[in-house]
């Protein structure tokens, strides 16, 4: 039974140490809860701003009164979001790879990088070109959809939950190409909502064990 026992474990050691090798696995749900705190933060910000500015959407696209000022600040406000959200993911990530003593930057990790940045920087450029063209209509479900695509290029490097939430970003960005004037809210609820709710279970199925021992330790 003991000699039963130790070969399990052995099998279960050798499944984490190639686990380790082929995934990102120090991703942490954190990451997922405060990068959906900066977004929903931002896209409040950006909704008061709007409706300050009395920017409304018809079937020429968005126009009001000082809308060609309020675009700049709106680029700014999210590129401030992003650059907070990314902070903040490599902290966490940096003290849970700390915490199971991993590295933070290996192979998987510039593997995983790789298979994300192609659709990002594809679609940030589509945008670019988007607003290059004062067309501003599709700005959100394209942030959306190729966020989500990004997410599921890239889950096969690291945790699988990552897909579903890719999955969910790329239904919510197709389901707001219906809705063009109530982007925000998509915007909100995509990089918002899902990914708090993404943190949670992250940190529910693969921290909260890790994050209890610790505290009894320190008793």
């Amino acid at each position: 039974m003991v000699s039963q026992n130790q070969q399990l474990e052995a099998l279960q050691d050798i499944r984490r140490i190639m686990q380790r090798s082929s995934r990102f696995i120090s991703l942490s749900g954190l990451s997922g809860i405060a990068a959906g705190i900066w977004a929903l933060v931002g896209a409040y910000i950006a909704y008061d701003w709007i409706y300050e500015y009395y920017v409304s959407y018809n079937s020429e696209g968005y126009t009001g009164i000082a809308f060609q000022k309020l675009k700049l600040s709106l680029v700014v406000l999210a590129a401030a979001v992003l650059g907070a959200a990314l902070v903040s993911a490599f902290y966490f990530t940096w003290r849970r790879a700390n915490k199971n003593n991993l590295p933070i930057w290996d192979h998987t990790a510039k593997t995983l990088t790789l298979n994300m940045a192609i659709p990002l920087v594809t679609g940030g450029l589509l945008i670019l070109a988007l607003l290059r063209y004062n067309d501003w209509r599709f700005v959100a479900p394209l942030c959306l959809i190729f966020y989500g695509l990004a997410l599921v290029n890239g889950s096969k490097y690291t945790l699988s939950e990552i897909r579903y939430l890719g999955i969910c970003q790329i239904i919510l960005g197709l389901v707001n190409t219906q809705f063009i004037g109530y982007g925000l809210y998509f915007w909100a609820v995509g990089f918002g909502v899902l990914h708090i709710i993404y943190g949670f279970i992250m940190w529910w199925k693969h921290e909260r064990q890790s994050s209890n021992d610790m505290v009894i330790a320190n008793r």
